[in-house]
Order: C-alpha cells, then sequence, then structure tokens
C-alpha cells in the first residue's frame, strides 16, 4: 500500500516549481474558505483576491489569527455579489482561477454560468474528483459527481473530454477512461451500457480525443486486474482505469464518499469545461484535500496557459 497522501504530495510539490496563480476567492467568510486560500498563498501556489465583505473577512482572520494584509480584499457586499464580483474579476483575466468560499455551491456556479456575465464555453461544465486512494498506485478521477445530475450522452462526451484534458494537464498523456455500468456487457434494457458502447466509438472516431476508452465496465473490473481476468475482459483499460465515468450524478456521489468514508481516500476536486478551473472546497474538507484542490486547478492553468503560448509561436 503507498504511503497515505502521498500522490498529493507530489502534486504539491510540483506546484512549487511554478509561480502562484492569482485567484478570485468568493465570500471567504468563515474560517476554513479563508484558511485555505491563506494556506495555499503560503505555499506558493495561488495568489488570492478576497472577493467579499471587507470587514467581516478582516473579522474572520483576526479570529481565526490568520494574515491576510499581504493579500487584495475587493469588497462587496454580500454573497451573490462576492460571486457576480469574483466571475467579473476572472472575465477581466485578473485572476486565472475562481475558488468558492463560504457561499452555496449553487450561488457562485449560477454566476459561473449566467449568460453575457459567466464564464461558459461551448463545453459542458463538470466536476472532477481526483481522488488519493491508499490501497491504488494511481491517483483515480470520479466524474461526474457534484455538478450534471442525470447527464445526457452529449453532456457525458464533453464530461469524458473534460476528465481527458485534467488528466492530460497532470501529466497523463494518454489516460485509460472506463464507462462504468452495473455491467461489462451491453443490455438494451440498462441505458448506461448502450451509451458506454456509443461514447467508445465516438472516441473510435475522433470525437472524444486524447484517451484510451472502453465501456460498459463494471467498478471490480474496471480498477481491478483480478477481477477483469475472470471476467475474461480483454481490454487496455479493464484494471487499469485512470479516470471512471459514472453513470449519473447519485451514482458518482456515492462511489467517490464510499471510497473517501471506508478506503480512507482523500478526495479534491475541480469545475472543468468554463473559462478558468474553479475549486470547490468544503467545510469537512482536510488542509491536504483543499491545497491538493488548488494545486490541480493551478497545474491546469499552467497547462493552459502553456498550450495558449504553442499557439501563439505556433
Amino acid at each position: 500500500m503507498e504511503q497515505k497522501h502521498a500522490k498529493y504530495e507530489r502534486l504539491l510539490a510540483h506546484c512549487r516549481e511554478l509561480p502562484p496563480v492569482p485567484t478570485a476567492v468568493a465570500h471567504p467568510c468563515d474560517e476554513s474558505s479563508l484558511r485555505g486560500a491563506v494556506e495555499a498563498a503560503e505555499m506558493g501556489i495561488i495568489r488570492p483576491l478576497l472577493v467579499g465583505p471587507r470587514d467581516r473577512i478582516l473579522e474572520v482572520a483576526k479570529a481565526a489569527g490568520l494574515d491576510v494584509a499581504p493579500y487584495e480584499i475587493v469588497d462587496a457586499e454580500h454573497s451573490h455579489a462576492a460571486a457576480d464580483e469574483a466571475v467579473r474579476l476572472t472575465r477581466e483575466g485578473r485572476a486565472e482561477l475562481l475558488m468558492k468560499g463560504s457561499l452555496h455551491t449553487d450561488e457562485l456556479m449560477g454566476a459561473v454560468v449566467r449568460s453575457g456575465t459567466g464564464l461558459r464555453t461551448n463545453r459542458r461544465i463538470s466536476h472532477c474528483f481526483i481522488m488519493d486512494v491508499p490501497s491504488l498506485d494511481r491517483a483515480i478521477f470520479v466524474t461526474d459527481a457534484a455538478i450534471n445530475i442525470f447527464p445526457t450522452m452529449e453532456d457525458k462526451m464533453h464530461i469524458i473530454q473534460n476528465a481527458i484534458d485534467l488528466a492530460h494537464a497532470l501529466g497523463n498523456e494518454k489516460p485509460k477512461v472506463a464507462i462504468l455500468s452495473a455491467m461489462e456487457t451491453i443490455n438494451p434494457k440498462l441505458q448506461s451500457t448502450i451509451e458506454a458502447g456509443a461514447l467508445c466509438k465516438m472516441a473510435d472516431r475522433g470525437q472524444i480525443t486524447g484517451g484510451i476508452l472502453d465501456g460498459p465496465l463494471a467498478l471490480d473490473n474496471a480498477i481491478d486486474l483480478d477481477a477483469a481476468k475472470i471476467k475474461k475482459i480483454e481490454s487496455p483499460v479493464a484494471g487499469r482505469a485512470d479516470i471512471l465515468v459514472v453513470p449519473d450524478l447519485e451514482a458518482g456521489n456515492m462511489l467517490a464518499k464510499s471510497l473517501s468514508f471506508m478506503a480512507d481516500a482523500d478526495a479534491a476536486g475541480i469545475v472543468l469545461g468554463a473559462r478558468v478551473p474553479i475549486i470547490l472546497t468544503s467545510r469537512a474538507d482536510s488542509v491536504l484535500t483543499r491545497l491538493a484542490s488548488c494545486a490541480v486547478a493551478a497545474l491546469v492553468a499552467a497547462n493552459r496557459r502553456q498550450q495558449a503560448g504553442k499557439a501563439v509561436t505556433g
């Protein structure tokens, strides 16, 4: 068993080689969210713009013993205004990342997806957990377990591409993608198996790029080689999956929480498909998980800068 947290520690070590990324932190008005931003800044991962009621932020910082003097505070009256202002700063290029503070996810994402002023692209926005499971030799991505409730097949195409692009940013040039269902054969009575087969064919035709897809696969034969061998599944993905694509949000939520609470996994999270990576932290997250979420977003931002530079010089 690999040492717990080892995968996240490698992420953080990689980030130390990069300059801190300007990050709009929306409404960091409790100790957990403010501490997460400050600690990520002290590690050199981000350079926060603290967006929210100035007096309240200073009050929380004083009570928690946090020094926010080095960081700019952008005054915003309440959480809705903070979400709007953080998105505006990001649209204007003052921030390369957006980070959730002590406001509801719906408030922040409402500002993100708002027509005309938000951060939408032609991609479907999706969430990806980057899970450090101590018993596995690699980080496992679980998507989408937080944004898309009942994704269509077209949504899943975007969800998969977002996750593949994330894997590339983290150094995996050809991630193995398992499209999960309750079984590993196509069953006309189970829609998720039909969609899995179609998505794999879309990858064959170049509609999804950059990864190796297989599905449907059940969870056991997606991540465990012995289970795949017992089922006689011949596949470059079975037993070796890096990305687990779930049928719907309920399945993804249960899978992620099962790994966290029964397999002692950490679950960093990031929202993809918008103009910038979005860091969604939870008050229940450990310090390391919050830092890992920031590190993942910072590496995605660095990769985007690199790709943009290649496009200009190319």
